[in-house]
């Protein structure tokens, strides 16, 4: 008897790394559920996992959508499926948008995609969402890795329950809710005893509420600590998205004094102009915001903070923006991602007044970029005659000796990178080394093994 061969799924995951969690417990559910999961170009059976966050996440994603209904058309592909934000987003109105899709399921619906793949064999176009989205995933649910096999996303939060008046993730991702201390200690010790994890990254919308909903109060202290006595190695431990009002004091000082949590925080402040951040509903003030940074500094020496601004926010004066310009001139964040305002239907901000052009936030995007740049450049200089430990992502194919890694202060995938000469030395992904900086690049640094 000819055995039938196991059907072929590739998954293209968009957006942040919390959407690539759930792209991972996707693909875990089919291979759990007799799939083969392959790359995109070899399925049989294509599915993206869309991101629609702000106007370019939204182009992004559909962009993917029509180069997969184009290979459907030309016969590489038997089906494709659109998962994730863009669908909780917009729900029914995307069939009438792209009739080549074979179904569309929102973001509680991706430990159900087997059932609705054969759903949708009878029913094309089939769309399922939540009204109020409620999922988390956990320890029990499969993951496959889509990450290198040395490091690791766990989300520890899902939704949000701050309210930016920007933001859409409330109505995409529904309310705060966070894993158990347990489901993630699990989670993170089975990994371990897998393969070698030199990297773990906990991310969530609001990582430093951890536990409030649960517990009653934060507990995002309790779960690092947990977490570092699992430490069965030398690793690091990275804290995401850390949202400003809600970092206590004890978590500053856990970060001070553990060596396994990276000395690096995550801290988005969108603002700095005190009626702007009233507007967006942020609840701290430039002052509070000032201490926050000068009290992190002080307390943990040799500190890398980054952070994130939005510029062009509805009625955002010349003024406001040079007060903004001026702070992050002297601030000095170590990373610093630049946001243009994107108007998002169904956010209070969507409504508001004096919304600016697109020349006018192209133009305050461009003038902080520069002083960024510049900012950059002058860090990474003083990085140059240093020894710093860097952790080993990869090898430069057809480059003897050359590797890519990064120091503790570059998260993944969003900071820069160091290119590492390590001539007749064997090193493999994962490992960390002591590198000699001998050069800087725009972001990146450049060095030698040392030994």
């Amino acid at each position: 008897m000819i055995q039938k061969s196991k059907p072929k799924v590739g998954v293209i995951s968009l957006g942040c790394p919390r959407n690539l969690v759930d792209s991972e417990v996707l693909l875990g559910t089919l291979q759990r559920d007799g799939f083969s999961i392959v790359d995109i170009h070899e399925a049989d059976i294509g599915i993206v996992n869309t991101c629609a966050f702000i106007e370019d996440a939204k182009k992004e994603s559909i962009e993917m959508i029509l180069e997969l209904a184009q290979l459907k058309k030309a016969g590489r592909l038997e089906s494709v499926i659109v998962a994730g934000c863009m669908v909780q987003r917009y729900g029914d109105v995307l069939g009438k948008e792209f009739p080549e899709v074979d179904a569309f399921i929102g973001t509680d619906q991706i430990t159900k995609i087997t059932h609705i793949l054969r759903k949708s064999k009878d029913k094309k176009g089939l769309c399922e969402t939540s009204k109020r989205p409620s999922f988390i995933y956990d320890h029990t649910h499969p993951r496959v890795f889509i990450t290198p096999r040395h490091y690791m996303y766990v989300k520890i939060t899902e939704g949000c329950d701050n309210l930016c008046s920007y933001c859409v993730i409330p109505a995409i991702k529904g309310r705060f809710r966070s894993r158990t201390i347990e489901s993630v200690l699990e989670e993170t010790e089975a990994a371990s005893k897998e393969r070698k994890i030199s990297e773990i990254n906990l991310v969530g919308q609001d990582t430093t509420l951890y536990g409030k909903d649960i517990y009653g109060r934060p507990a995002i202290v309790e779960l690092l600590k947990r977490i570092c006595a699992l430490d069965h190695g030398r690793r690091w431990i990275r804290l995401l998205y850390a949202y400003p009002s809600h970092i206590e004091d004890d978590l500053i000082e856990l970060i001070a004094m553990e060596n396994s949590l990276c000395k690096y925080i995550d801290l988005p402040i969108q603002h700095i102009n005190d009626r702007i951040l009233k507007k967006m509903h942020r609840s701290m003030t430039k002052d509070d915001i000032e201490d926050l940074i000068a009290k992190i500094r002080e307390k943990i020496p040799g500190v890398l903070l980054r952070s994130s601004v939005i510029v062009g926010f509805p009625g955002e004066t010349e003024e406001q923006f040079e007060e903004l310009l001026d702070f992050i001139k002297h601030t000095r964040f170590d990373r610093l991602g630049v946001f243009t305002y994107s108007r998002e239907e169904s956010t209070p901000a969507y409504e508001y007044g004096a919304q600016l052009d697109e020349e006018t936030k192209t133009e305050r995007f461009d003038k902080i970029m520069a002083v960024q740049k510049e900012i950059a450049e002058s860090l990474n200089e003083s990085y140059k005659g240093r020894t710093v430990e860097v952790l080993i992502d990869e090898k430069r194919e057809g480059e003897d000796g050359i590797y890519v890694g990064r120091t503790q202060g570059d998260a993944p995938e969003v900071d820069g990178e160091v290119f590492v000469k390590a001539k007749g030395t064997e090193i493999e992904p994962g490992d960390f080394v002591n590198v000699k900086i001998t050069d800087t690049l725009e972001y990146d640094l450049v060095g030698d093994v040392s030994p």
